[in-house]
């Protein structure tokens, strides 16, 4: 009624062209969908613990690609939000910052946000949780110890004969040269592609820190405004924090911000060569 009531204000002309136009877009509201559906089979990787006696299992959806993003994210949210509201999975971002998103995509360990949905009709998209970590539910791990391997390596500035009370008053200032250092070791998002990827983190993580963690003792081993450069060395002296690496470079292939873990683990074993020698020095 309320829409009749305005439509008496417009002059004849106006009428008939609101009317023309009101019934050109119910046709096109009518109208089927010129595009056929365009299947794509997603296989999940599905285990829910709070079902007694589930065990898991690949479970498998179609989604019509016509009426979906291009990334696996954009497949997999719309799976949730239309066909199954029990799917889980982490998400944030969905711009390759925040890493939530990180699984195992096709074979290979990446980021469900920068990862295209491949174009062969008849091949799945197969998607699994992180390999070799102990998975929350579905598609989710548990990064517990993760976390608490990068928190064992100190991640922050330290610096000696500075109080407490003293922290923040001051700027720490660097060269243009030594800023260029830490390029390819900062922009690290700690996703865990590249430490599930690597067959020493596999056999040995609870004594291995594997290559994220140690690209990001390297980051801070090697800043300029770090004073506690030998004693994050120290901390690498045994068999295991850095030593069970043998070079695989899983982690470099997988790495989704195309950052060079190797290479970061081969600096620390340099720098490591260095420290023995002067620590031998001294005695």
């Amino acid at each position: 009624m309320a829409a009749t009531r305005a439509l008496a204000k417009f002059s004849p002309a106006s009428k008939a062209l609101v009317q023309l136009t009101q019934t050109r877009l119910a046709q096109t509201a009518a109208a089927p969908s010129a595009q056929p559906e365009k299947l794509k089979k997603f296989d999940i990787y599905r285990w829910d613990p709070d079902k007694p006696g589930d065990k898991p299992k690949v479970q498998t959806y179609e989604v019509d690609l016509n009426d979906c993003g291009p990334m696996v994210l954009d497949g997999l949210i719309k799976i949730k939000n239309e066909m199954d509201s029990t799917l889980t999975f982490r998400r944030s971002c969905r711009e390759g910052i925040c890493g939530s998103c990180a699984m195992n995509i096709d074979g290979t360990n990446t980021l469900a946000c920068l990862y295209k949905i491949n174009d062969n009709p008849s091949k799945a998209v197969k998607i699994y949780p992180l390999p070799h970590m102990y998975v929350v539910k579905d598609l989710v791990p548990d990064m517990s110890n993760f976390y608490a391997q990068y928190r064992s390596i100190e991640p922050y500035l330290k610096k000696k004969d500075v109080k407490e009370e003293d922290i923040g008053k001051q700027s720490y200032l660097q060269s243009v040269q030594d800023r260029a250092k830490l390029d390819g070791l900062y922009e690290c998002i700690l996703c865990a592609c590249c430490s599930t990827s690597c067959p020493s983190y596999w056999w040995n993580s609870d004594k291995y820190l594997g290559p994220a963690v140690l690209m990001q003792a390297f980051r801070w081993m090697i800043d300029s405004r770090d004073d506690y450069t030998q004693e994050r060395l120290a901390m690498m002296e045994d068999g295991y924090s850095v030593y069970r690496c043998h070079t695989i470079m899983n982690c470099t292939k997988t790495c989704p911000k195309g950052l060079n873990p190797g290479r970061a683990i081969g600096e620390i074993k340099k720098l490591l060569m260095n420290y023995n020698k002067e620590t031998a020095a001294t005695h």
